[in-house]
């Protein structure tokens, strides 16, 4: 659970009150909740100077070692936590760009505790991306642009590329509506709670005054959607390729497995980022909600997503279920294997309906087989990646499988990917020897023979 966010079981996708942080960007601590390691007693000498020097040195280790946790204040606390609070409180030898934020510790392969989050002030964020610069721009999300900016971790300052410790991801919410607000309400609301390592990293935010931004993990080789539309990426191999896909599907089933199921709701190419090394991590939780608790079945809302990954259920009734997302993924994996985007088919939308001809015959399935992969893809694998996705695209919910079948799926279809590698592996060194004894001179390989 996310430090910033308050637990309400009763109502989970309700809006959160989110208050204005005080002006610094200070994350402080009431006195009263101050402990010290060191317990010291009372004695009568307690009124010496000495007494009191070695207490104000505790304090300010305490000070320095402790892990501040980050909380929004309320409007009732802005007077007890003022400037005259501050300089009481606070020792004169902390630096100034320490206040600003917070140091917190990031836990990066825990997979279900929450984090801490960081409360990063605008002006830190505006330096950071060059006064979000064109230059700076990588993206647009669902409800704001998203802009790379560069952090000194230390200091916790704006630095240069080639001075900077670490980049981030910065989007920013667009002063456009109440539905942004509400889109970025939600983003932290989830991604907060949500830790794993194919869920994109929510670091901190930042809500000063009017400015409503998310400070994300920098994944570097952006998004699924830009390799696939890419004519001349040549990266995304077969085996590349399943790595992403079975990455995707653990993101998605740690969501729909948690202690209140998560459908994301806007499964597509473009919110698949991938890393380094190529490891996908599922983004954009602008329009997810949490699933069905009990004995309902579905959660009734309108249809909101992108053309293309709608299952034909949720077009028809609105009813939200964690088989809508299963069958948005079946639309990213035809996108793995055709290399093209669910939005450069225009047809009435439903993947399923253009793509089941092809999936379930086993001559025609390599029609629609991406051309990049060439030669290096065997068809037995095209054609069980391909039952998985006319699994997933079933029109009938209840046919579909669940996130945790998808991953043991395609789990099985990499070990077996595995096999056959080390299989063509060993008969391609033997035919090597073998050709290579074979041009040898008569009389050589004659003497080479055992009788």
């Amino acid at each position: 659970m996310g430090n910033c966010l308050r637990k309400n079981p009763q109502d989970p996708n309700r809006q959160l009150d989110i208050a204005r942080p005080p002006a610094a960007g200070v994350t402080r601590i009431p006195r009263q909740n101050r402990t010290s390691t060191v317990e010291e007693k009372r004695t009568p000498s307690d009124s010496s100077k000495a007494v009191q020097e070695n207490r104000r040195k505790h304090r300010r280790r305490d000070y320095r070692l402790r892990e501040w946790k980050t909380s929004v204040f309320s409007s009732s606390q802005k007077e007890k936590h003022s400037k005259k609070y501050r300089e009481r409180t606070m020792p004169e030898s902390l630096p100034v760009a320490a206040r600003d934020l917070p140091a917190v510790s990031f836990h990066r392969d825990e997979v279900f505790h929450a984090y801490k989050l960081k409360y990063f002030c605008h002006g830190l964020l505006e330096a950071a991306t060059r006064k979000f610069s064109e230059k700076n721009l990588i993206g647009q999300g669902g409800f704001g642009d998203v802009y790379i900016g560069y952090i000194n971790s230390c200091a916790m300052t704006a630095a240069r590329r080639k001075n900077a410790d670490f980049a981030v991801a910065v989007k920013r919410l667009r002063r456009k509506g109440s539905q942004g607000q509400d889109e970025w309400e939600n983003e932290l609301r989830f991604l907060s709670r949500l830790n794993h390592p194919n869920v994109v990293k929510l670091m901190g935010y930042c809500c000063d005054d009017q400015h409503r931004l998310l400070v994300y993990e920098y994944v570097t080789r952006g998004s699924l959607e830009d390799h696939l539309l890419n004519e001349d990426d040549t990266e995304l191999n077969w085996e590349r390729r399943i790595k992403i896909a079975l990455g995707a599907a653990r993101g998605l089933e740690h969501l729909h497995t948690y202690w209140r199921p998560v459908i994301h709701r806007d499964v597509k190419a473009s919110n698949v980022l991938l890393d380094d090394d190529f490891n996908a991590k599922i983004s954009d939780f602008g329009l997810a909600k949490f699933g069905p608790l009990g004995d309902k079945s579905h959660i009734s809302t309108r249809v909101l997503g992108t053309r293309g990954y709608f299952a034909p259920e949720y077009i028809a009734t609105g009813h939200l279920t964690l088989k809508t997302d299963v069958y948005s993924f079946g639309v990213v994996l035809l996108e793995i294997l055709s290399g093209k985007t669910a939005a450069m088919r225009r047809t009435n939308g439903l993947a399923g309906n253009w793509a089941k001809p092809y999936l379930s015959n086993k001559l025609a399935l390599h029609q629609i087989i991406d051309e990049k992969l060439g030669r290096n893809i065997q068809m037995e694998e095209a054609q069980e990646f391909a039952e998985i996705i006319l699994r997933c695209l079933n029109s009938d919910p209840k046919n579909r499988p669940t996130m945790s079948e998808v991953v043991a799926a395609l789990e099985q279809l990499q070990l077996n990917m595995g096999s056959c590698y080390q299989t063509s592996l060993r008969t391609s060194t033997h035919t090597t020897r073998t050709r290579s004894f074979e041009q040898r001179p008569l009389k050589q390989r004659m003497s080479n023979l055992v009788i």
